[in-house]
């Protein structure tokens, strides 16, 4: 189906800055028009804290043109439903097998499946099969529209990734939300960055670390052919500081701090990097470390109460599959069982319940002809196997009276393996100090 852009809340919300006067000036109405509109003190005072209200909004206290709902459509990245030259495509090949290609004329995609010249690729929309043009054309893929989940599915593993399930977790929990700036350390294989950058589309900005200067390379060239590179920064850099570099998240607006609303950290000792965190977020901003010991938690957990870090929480988050099936059920029985219960002279009897009865008691069972009671003592061993067969008995009879009344029905039971650990996330949010810089601490340590 052919992709379709609707405005969505923002667009229809109307929020924008708008022009104000003095007493005696004019200025243009709220929809633009070039007819004047005569402002009063008080009008003056309510546009102004509805304007910078807006700039608060859209972190655009510089500039006005960009602080409006107008220019913010949709929450996804731009995309299209037709294949064109140079798309990215993830094949689906079996249920377990994933792969992708970039779309390029007079190319070829071979697998175990056969032979599929991009040729038949281009023009396609996103879910069409291919026939394979050998094997008598028994071969086919399917075409998908790369998703972060497809994506990270498909991509060459670089380093161990976060998968789809960390990953939305970590922009849950981050408080992700279109516009936003984020920090990353370490990019890897990218799985988690495309995510990211979905949520803050369409005028985030995302700036991701990578020390490996090989995968930042990568990474860089992944996102050039994504079609995602104006959203995402990436910088050959090791946040932490252990090289002569130093380290820190210097592409933050020049090295300014409390510039980013959130940072993720996938490192090996994130706690080197909760300084620097600290340092470039903004008051009430959120950090994720994302660790696979539960040691390297606990040791950056200390770091961030030190940092002024506060609502901290570690969660592990695992996978459970269900297996859904139709089965066969039995009907709940309706008639009454008989059921023990202590008599007046403290012996265990059964006690035959009439139809329609709810209940019956030691009292009534005396006065009810048709309610039968054999009594048995408790240290009586032959009553007591009297009383175990005939309950043996009884549920026979129900099970035979059931089998005549069983229904299909839709069922879920949970499989009895869930996955394995993964990893411990840590959340916190930056408290309102304003932190310093661990670079400029260092230089100051080094002169002493």
């Amino acid at each position: 189906m052919k992709h379709l852009k609707e405005d969505g809340i923002a667009v229809q919300s109307k929020i924008r800055v708008l022009p104000t006067t003095s007493n005696s000036g004019n200025s243009g109405n709220s929809n633009g028009s070039s007819t004047p509109l005569t402002l009063t003190t008080m009008d003056d005072k309510l546009i102004a804290a509805a304007n910078q209200a807006a700039r608060d909004l859209f972190d655009k206290q510089d500039d006005d043109t960009n602080a409006n709902a107008e220019l913010y459509p949709e929450r996804i990245l731009p995309t299209t439903s037709i294949i064109e030259p140079g798309a990215l495509i993830v094949i689906f090949e079996s249920f377990d097998s994933l792969t992708f290609c970039y779309a390029k004329p007079g190319e070829r995609f071979n697998n175990r499946n056969g032979c599929f010249p991009h040729n038949d690729f281009i023009g396609k929309h996103f879910g069409s099969i291919v026939r394979s043009k050998d094997n008598r054309g028994y071969g086919f893929v399917y075409l998908l529209k790369p998703t972060p989940e497809l994506w990270a599915r498909s991509l060459t593993h670089r380093t161990q990734i976060v998968h789809e399930l960390d990953a939305s977790m970590i922009c849950h929990y981050l408080e992700l939300r279109p516009n936003m700036v984020v920090c990353e350390s370490g990019t890897g294989s990218g799985a988690l960055s495309h995510a990211i950058l979905r949520s803050i589309a369409p005028h985030g900005k995302l700036f991701t670390y990578e020390f490996n200067e090989s995968r930042a390379i990568t990474a860089r060239e992944e996102f050039v052919k994504n079609g995602v590179s104006h959203l995402v920064d990436v910088a050959h850099r090791d946040v932490c500081g252990k090289d002569d570099k130093g380290g820190g998240f210097g592409l933050v607006g020049g090295g300014g701090g409390q510039r980013a609303h959130a940072v993720m950290l996938d490192l090996p000792e994130p706690w080197l990097a909760v300084p620097h965190a600290a340092h470039v977020l903004k008051r009430g901003g959120r950090i994720a470390s994302y660790s696979p010991c539960v040691e390297q938690a606990q040791r950056c957990i200390a770091i961030m109460k030190e940092r002024g870090f506060h609502s901290i929480r570690t969660l592990e988050f695992r996978l459970r599959e269900h297996y859904v099936d139709e089965v066969d059920l039995w009907s709940p029985p309706k008639d009454k069982r008989p059921r023990l219960e202590l008599n007046e002279m403290h012996h265990l009897a059964y006690v035959q319940q009439q139809p329609g009865n709810g209940s019956s008691s030691s009292s009534s069972n005396k006065n009810n002809a048709a309610t039968e009671t054999k009594e048995c003592d408790d240290d009586d061993d032959d009553t007591t196997t009297q009383i175990k067969q005939d309950d043996d008995t009884t549920k026979k009879q129900d099970n035979n009276n059931n089998n005549a009344k069983k229904r299909k029905m839709i069922c879920a039971r949970p499989f009895n393996n869930m996955r394995g650990h993964t990893a411990f996330l840590t959340f916190a949010t930056a408290g309102n100090a304003v932190q310093p810089d661990p670079c400029l601490e260092d230089k100051d340590d080094s002169k002493k």
